[in-house]
């Protein structure tokens, strides 16, 4: 691959060829600062309007139907909002709501155990990346239970994943 001009190979990130191979394209941020006073307040208008409709609970929305429109809520896998910043993150830009198969994590968590690749799917991450977030917060339970860890519980989970494995999901 070069830069030159004639060159008949084109220049492909990695992350074009992350989403060539998997078909999806990476996540996009939205600033806050970027709007206007004017947008955020007619926002927090239409989103007073429609809170009367919202579940309340978890039983209000576990028979609810799917895929799920309330994307603000903090369970849901179409976009994530930074507290911190308020920025928006929206994990599926190329996808509408409706068009996903999953939009709940309750619904994911309520099936059960998945495996790396399924919750990489879901979250639009690679699943080296999903086992990073799982690898740190089991370090931070450990360091935050300290002596009460339970040492068999944390040694299974250790086990359910080989190192071999790291090497294999390194380049996504």
């Amino acid at each position: 691959m070069t830069d030159e001009p004639n060159s008949s190979r084109p220049i492909r990130t990695t992350t074009a060829r992350r989403g060539a191979r998997r078909g999806l394209r990476r996540s996009k941020t939205l600033a806050v600062r970027g709007l206007t006073r004017e947008k955020i307040e007619e926002a927090q208008l239409i989103l007073q309007a429609f809170e009367q409709f919202r579940p309340r609970s978890r039983g209000d929305c576990r028979n609810a139907p799917r895929p799920c429109p309330w994307v603000s809520c903090k369970y849901h896998l179409y976009l994530d909002i930074v507290p911190q910043s308020g920025s928006i993150k929206m994990n599926f830009p190329d996808l509408e709501v409706w068009e996903m198969t999953e939009t709940c994590a309750l619904d994911v968590a309520d099936r059960g155990g998945i495996t790396l690749e399924e919750v990489g799917t879901l979250l639009n991450l690679t699943r080296e990346r999903i086992r990073q977030v799982e690898r740190s917060g089991i370090d931070k339970l450990r360091a935050a239970l300290g002596d009460e860890a339970d040492d068999a519980l944390f040694a299974e989970e250790e086990d359910d994943y080989p190192p071999e494995c790291d090497e294999d999901d390194s380049d996504e």
